[in-house]
């Protein structure tokens, strides 16, 4: 992995995935897609996509052999998701937060209005997925977004968002 210099009061870049469970519910996918633009996140990337079973294993090939592995590559080759590479000052731990605890027990007890204490079934069918570190973001990214260049980003990007709102004119 490359490594680059960045400002330090630089955006942070996460990846956040929603979930089957979510896209294939239009009401919760853009309840979900709401609550990222109301705190403030900037979509870099977004791209909806049915995953290929051989990049969901590869994806998820830490927890290969665990109980659950089986059960959550199905889940996530089921139907369609959405992936966003996302923008903010703390991304990872915000994005982490606004999900929720990964179980969905826990979440609707200790965060109840997270994503997944309002949203989630189940802790594989919990509705969103988001990078834990820096560098699994950095990976994440990559494999949902293979074109996208997180140092051009930084260089070119990044600092005139880092500047202020974004302002779109009508051409």
């Amino acid at each position: 992995m490359t490594s680059f210099l960045r400002s330090p009061q630089a955006l942070q870049l996460t990846l956040a995935l929603i979930k089957p469970d979510a896209v294939a519910h239009p009401l919760i996918l853009e309840a979900v897609h709401q609550q990222i633009l109301s705190n403030k996140f900037l979509i870099v990337r977004m791209r909806e996509l049915v995953w290929r079973r051989e990049d969901c294993q590869r994806f998820y090939q830490e927890h290969e052999g665990r109980f659950f592995y089986q059960r959550l590559v199905e889940f996530m080759t089921s139907g369609p998701i959405r992936a966003y590479i996302l923008a903010h000052k703390d991304a990872i731990q915000f994005w982490r937060t606004l999900m929720g605890p990964t179980k969905v027990f826990r979440a609707r007890h200790v965060a109840p209005d997270s994503i997944r204490g309002s949203f989630g079934l189940t802790d594989t069918r919990n509705t969103t997925h988001g990078s834990d570190s820096a560098a699994s973001a950095s990976r994440e990214i990559a494999a949902f977004f293979p074109d996208f260049s997180e140092q051009r980003w930084y260089e070119e990007e990044e600092p005139q968002l880092r500047c202020g709102p974004v302002r779109c004119r009508p051409e």
